[in-house]
């Protein structure tokens, strides 16, 4: 049943994962206190959940160790699912079976099928499900977006997106596997990927760079730029994906590659992707953002700035800086829950662009160029890449197979 909100009735949250992203959704909610209020907090490691207790300095805050247990309370509307990737989609369902609205982190699922099934549990529970891809509610970004959608930067045939940094030679690393540290229940971190020895870089913030795990750059970062791409060109699945690169220059134990370009084939343009993480040297004087290129103008856009580049003077030269993403995107997924307002980034798309760089990723693996069949939700004649579109979960942490099946 859906709950009304009076003006004096909060919404309450509970935040799932206590790392720097939990902690930041916590000070973004904590802006609107007259709104909401935190009132329970998750982690499977015991000194992430007490470091965060002691920074919020709270005693009312309910801390737990299973999510499960957080589900069962009937006083929590809504959950923050701030864990590693690979975790997204199953806390996300049960979420919604249980009846709470989410606020789920990018990018919204570790694989294709995870994120299928995480727009069709919403839909079947009615929950208000948001992915937190907060650029789109930046008001320079959706200028941006206006600039492109206007023509004035005439006919765009290609965008570039990049993140460029220099790690090496010694990237993250080679520490030995070990035993967990006191207090992380390392097969509950594991959860739906495969059983593995206890590393340092396959946990905290490093998870990112293992494919149990993420995706790398293309989907931690990638998926940012990408999103704001789709939204400005109207499209969100592309028909070709091919992508090249490798671990060409760190000496570490990371699994995804630290040199990539991926490209996309749309309708009638091409969006490229580019990451190096051993060097460091901006692509159009900047270590990373979006390039829509025209044939009247190039527009740069990033997190803080909007400038465009006049071709042949036939447009005119416009700076100017960055706004608030965070802040507004918390507040409408508050608005969206207590007054019904649309969402700025629902699940659907939400996982439409999180599935673009998950096809990138996939072209990699593979090593050739797929087709991508977006209706229904399959790679062409490609056995091999098909398999990526989803894991092998780990029980008892599997996705319900009646939430996957395309989404169109």
């Amino acid at each position: 049943m859906k709950r009304r909100y009076g003006a004096n009735d909060r919404v309450r949250v509970a935040i799932i994962g206590c790392g720097g992203i939990g902690r930041h959704h916590y000070r973004q909610f904590s802006r609107f206190s007259e709104q909401c209020e935190v009132v329970a907090v998750c982690d499977v490691y015991r000194k992430q959940l007490d470091e965060f207790l002691r920074l919020i300095g709270r005693s009312d805050v309910q801390p737990y160790s299973d999510y499960r247990r957080i589900l069962e309370r009937n006083d929590i509307d809504a959950v923050v699912v701030a864990t590693p990737d690979h975790w997204h989609a199953r806390i996300t369902i049960d979420a919604c079976e249980a009846g709470k609205h989410v606020l789920c982190e990018k990018p919204a699922s570790h694989n294709v099928a995870e994120g299928l099934a995480m727009v069709h549990a919403a839909r079947e529970h009615k929950r208000v499900v948001a992915i937190g891809l907060q650029q789109r509610a930046g008001e320079h970004f959706q200028e941006a977006v206006e600039i492109v959608r206007s023509g004035k930067l005439g006919k765009i045939t290609t965008v570039h997106c990049w993140n460029v940094e220099n790690e090496a030679p010694e990237g993250i690393g080679n520490p030995p596997d070990s035993d967990p540290p006191p207090g992380l229940d390392w097969d509950f971190w594991l959860g739906p990927a495969p059983k593995r020895p206890y590393n340092p870089n396959r946990c905290i913030y490093h998870f990112r760079w293992f494919w149990d795990y993420a995706g790398g750059k293309v989907t931690d970062w990638g998926v940012h730029l990408i999103d704001i791409v789709l939204w400005a060109m109207g499209e969100h699945s592309p028909t070709e994906v091919c992508a090249y690169g490798g671990k060409f220059a760190l000496q570490d134990n990371r699994e995804t590659p630290d040199t990539i370009d991926c490209i996309w084939k749309f309708s009638n343009w091409t969006l490229v992707y580019t990451h190096r993480a051993a060097n460091g040297y901006p692509l159009y004087g900047h270590g990373y953002g979006i390039m829509f290129f025209g044939t009247n103008g190039s527009l740069y856009v990033s997190r803080d700035r909007l400038e465009v580049y006049p071709e042949k003077e036939r447009v005119p030269a416009y700076k100017r800086g960055g706004s608030p993403q965070s802040e507004p995107l918390t507040e409408n997924f508050l608005a969206a829950i207590r007054e019904g307002k649309p969402l700025i980034v629902d699940v659907l798309t939400g996982v439409r662009s999180t599935i673009v760089p998950l096809l990138g990723n996939i072209a990699y693996r593979v090593g050739r160029s797929i087709r991508w069949d977006a209706q229904r939700a399959q790679i062409v004649g490609d056995k091999e890449a098909n398999a990526l579109l989803a894991r092998n979960w780990r029980a008892p942490w599997g996705i319900p197979k009646r939430y996957i099946k395309p989404i169109g």
